[in-house]
């Protein structure tokens, strides 16, 4: 295989954004879109369209993500909403969804994983693995029903690039009845459909770094009745962090086509989904208190264990089969989905809706976590071999003495055959007028899905050398001079979590969920309530497996692999157990007057734990009940109220809530030594601002959320009561000051977050940090535009989990890129 390297002499230059992701909106899609001849003609249409933004807010955008009843403005709902048009995505220099997520005010995101495996959390709620209490959507309909399976995270199965059209945030609020498993908010990624005719053509290349990405998408309609929208990207190369071969590669095809109906519209759509990215884990580094620093021979922020002398992996998997896998495979996220809309007005105030989705997903995830790290007599010592050695298994010097700092790598080796899901929403709505007081409606919907999650674990244990490239594995031998390791594989399994992590998951989750909403309005008022009811069930099986299967090679070895004549002991436990939970929100919005607003809520809703749950006593594994689980585990509940305003006047725009949540959370982190399994209670107090300002040609926007959060009941780690929970910082804010004039756009995106604690029992502190970004844009013509963007350009060290003082991960150093875009 060819060597990538950072820097090469491939092409630099682009024409797409790795960030422009999504459309120009407003006065972008026009400036592109419409035959303008100059930059003159762009400064106009500038002009223009600054009277409309005005409301820099959008409070006049219409959300139909996770509303109550009727689709309805930010100014006229009582939900804490938010909406990123495509040139504030770009802004934010975003290399995966969970980037554009940290963008969006009440939202944490630790996106520091590369392409998925992001914790996403909203304000006030713990954060203990994936998205639990969140849901990730495109169009309408959730990714994956539970954001937070292991190794299967939804945003695995997330790209966003020009089929985008813009995305909706719902916080709290509504979500708890207007969707499954998502009490803590929506993120809602909806695509467009034609109704803009036009497209783009584009390239974008890393300027520091190997990655070479072209994008296109096109719409238009094909009848006065029919349109239709295709799109998609292919990338390749390394990827902002150095591996020294290919690690990137693949793309995705999304598209669909409407056609109009009387009093309505059926819409069919497709994506097909087939991409390589790299995957970063954990990596040596120093935490000294709120300090963060690169371990000696590796960078924190640049540096991975991925290596070139290691592209091969092989052990067995859950059939007691020898499996190899490619180690460049990293994030393999597959997925073909089919689906359909219906919106159909019947006569008389009623209508129905329906969308409906099929998508069979797969892949794998193969990344290296740092277990221990350290000189190499403390290593050998910590591994149980004090006084032995280490020499070099890969490279020139392959036989020599070792004495340099090594690490014990984990390589989390996960197969993942079906995460495949069937989803319907149908909803019929009547509205009635209410005598000249008002209009009301009514909507009765029934919410289906199936969830497939069929994993197979199967990790292997290696030697490594610390160095941020080209690492070579390392061989251990004893005192005697037997030798422990060959070419650098110490154990099958993983000898730090307690060989915790050979395991198999056939599991089959299903959720009806009937649900009613009822709302009412007149000139200043905006009431609704609503309720949802689930049915949710899970059955299938899981096990684990035990034994050491490394074959005895001898002091000679050419490659060890599993030995399959030494049998390994697998034990099977059944999943059996159907849970029903009620879920309510109730809200009301009050117009004071045309420029302010003011709202209230009160919601309660339940999240179903599906995977988590099983390893730790979740689940009844033997005896009477043997496959069934507690009402409590089963169903973590989430209670809210909230309350604000949202004012507009002059080209400023102002939405505060201040907010109260309790959370009841059962989870486990096979990771977290400490605090393994959780069963606690939390609650937190906060405030949320969000606000944009314009005058001119310049403009800032951000967001700024403030948590106060506590362990109020912890059933297995009493001490953790009274203190602050893991992964929640008291203050998180993005800022995004801008320039425009003319062709020409300039600004900055900083995100920013406050010290937390990296457990319940606030052993260690997590340091804040605050991430700069930079992008600028000039368009040579109307349809021409060249952009520039920087990522982290202070190379700050981020720190998004720690696991100890010498092992943590950390946002991507800094990075730049260029762009080159053709509209038309």
């Amino acid at each position: 295989m060819k060597s990538l390297h950072r820097g090469s002499t491939e092409a630099r230059w682009t024409l797409s954004l790795y960030g422009l992701l999504m459309t120009l909106p407003a006065f972008g899609v026009d400036r592109l879109r419409t035959p303008l001849a100059s930059a003159g003609d762009v400064a106009t249409a500038r002009a223009a369209s600054a009277v409309n933004e005005a409301d820099s807010l959008g409070m006049e955008d219409i959300i139909v993500t996770a509303i109550p009843g009727n689709a309805s403005s930010k100014f006229d709902s009582s939900l804490s909403v938010s909406t990123l048009s495509s040139e504030e995505i770009l802004q934010s220099d975003p290399g995966s969804a969970a980037d554009i997520v940290r963008n969006i005010p009440g939202f944490r995101a630790q996106a520091s994983g590369g392409e998925g495996n992001a914790n996403i959390s909203a304000r006030g709620l713990p954060m203990h693995g994936g998205s639990k209490y969140v849901l990730l959507q495109e169009d309408g309909l959730p990714v994956l029903q539970f954001g937070d399976i292991d190794f299967a995270t939804a945003d695995q199965w997330l790209r966003s690039d020009f089929n985008v059209d813009h995305i909706e945030a719902v916080r709290g609020g509504s979500a708890s009845t207007a969707t499954s498993n998502a009490p803590g908010g929506v993120i809602n990624f909806i695509s467009k459909d034609g109704a803009q005719a036009g497209g783009n053509l584009s390239i974008t290349s890393g300027l520091d770094y190997d990655e070479m990405r072209y994008d296109f998408d096109y719409g238009s309609t094909l009848s006065d009745t029919t349109r239709f929208h295709i799109g998609g990207f292919y990338h390749s190369g390394e990827g902002p962090r150095a591996t020294d071969y290919q690690s990137v590669s693949g793309g995705q095809i999304k598209g669909n086509i409407t056609h109009n109906i009387e009093g309505g519209f059926i819409r069919l759509n497709f994506k097909w989904l087939d991409d390589r990215s790299p995957v970063y884990l954990p990596v040596p580094i120093v935490v000294n208190g709120r300090f963060a620093g690169n371990f000696p021979d590796f960078s924190a922020n640049s540096g991975v264990l991925q290596t070139p002398q290691l592209l091969l992996d092989t052990a067995v998997n859950a059939q007691g089969q020898r499996v190899s896998t490619d180690i460049a495979d990293g994030y393999h996220s597959t997925e073909t989905s089919f689906g359909g809309e219906l919106f159909k007005e019947l006569g008389g105030g009623w209508r129905i809706e329906d969308k409906f989705r099929h998508s069979s997903k797969g892949g794998g995830f193969v990344g290296p976590y740092t277990q221990n790290v350290g000189t190499t007599p403390a290593l050998v010592s910590t591994l149980g071999y004090a006084g032995g050695a280490l020499t070099y298994a890969t490279g020139p010097n392959a036989g020599q003495p070792f004495n340099g700092n090594a690490a014990e790598v984990a390589l989390f080796n996960v197969t993942l055959p079906d995460l495949s899901n069937v989803i319907n929403d149908l909803k019929l709505s009547w509205d009635l007028d209410t005598a000249g007081v008002g209009s009301a409606s009514l909507h009765l919907g029934l919410y289906y899905s199936t969830q497939n999650i069929v994993e197979d674990w199967h990790w292997n244990t290696y030697l490594e050398q610390v160095q941020s490239r080209n690492a070579a594995l390392l061989n251990l031998t004893s005192t005697s001079g037997q030798m422990v390791t060959a070419n650098g594989l110490f154990a099958y399994g993983d000898g730090a979590f307690g060989n915790c992590c050979v395991r198999y998951y056939d599991l089959h989750y299903k959720t009806t969920a009937p649900y009613f909403a009822v709302t009412w309005k007149n000139d200043r008022w905006n009431l609704d309530g609503s309720v949802r009811y689930d049915v949710a069930s899970a059955s299938g099986t899981y096990g684990s497996a035990t034994g050491t299967t490394i074959m005895n090679v001898g002091n000679t070895p050419t490659l060890t692999v599993p030995d399959l004549s030494v049998p390994i002991v697998n034990t099977y436990f059944p999943v059996s157990y159907t849970k029903r939970y009620l879920s309510y929100s109730f809200g009301t919005n009050y117009e004071v007057f045309p420029n302010l607003a003011v709202f209230a809520r009160t919601s309660e809703g339940g999240r179903f734990n599906a995977e988590r749950l099983l390893f730790g006593g979740g689940v009844v594994q033997s005896g009477p009940g043997i496959g069934s689980t507690s009402q409590n585990d089963a169903v973590n509940r989430v209670r809210q109220t909230e309350g604000g305003l949202k004012y507009r006047a002059g080209g400023l725009s102002v939405f505060a809530t201040a907010f109260y949540v309790r959370t009841q959370e059962t989870n486990a982190d096979f990771t977290d030594l400490a605090e393994p399994y959780i069963n606690d209670i939390f609650h937190a107090y906060g405030l949320e601002l969000e606000a944009a300002y314009r005058i001119g040609d310049l403009s800032i926007r951000g967001g700024v959320t403030y948590t106060d959060p506590m362990v109020v009941s912890a059933r297995d780690n009493p001490a953790s009561v009274g203190r602050q929970p893991a992964n929640l910082a008291r203050w998180i804010y993005q800022i995004t000051p801008s320039y425009s004039h003319g062709p020409f756009d300039a600004g900055f995106n900083l995100i920013g977050q406050s010290n937390s604690y990296v457990d319940n029992l606030n052993t260690a502190v997590e340091p804040g940090f605050v991430q700069v970004n930079l992008f600028a844009q000039y368009y040579i013509t109307h349809a021409v535009q060249l952009s520039l963007r920087g990522n982290n350009i202070f190379n700050v060290i981020g720190l998004t989990e720690v696991e100890g003082p010498t092992v943590a991960r950390s946002i991507n150093g800094r990075t730049f890129e260029g762009s080159l875009r053709y509209s038309f």
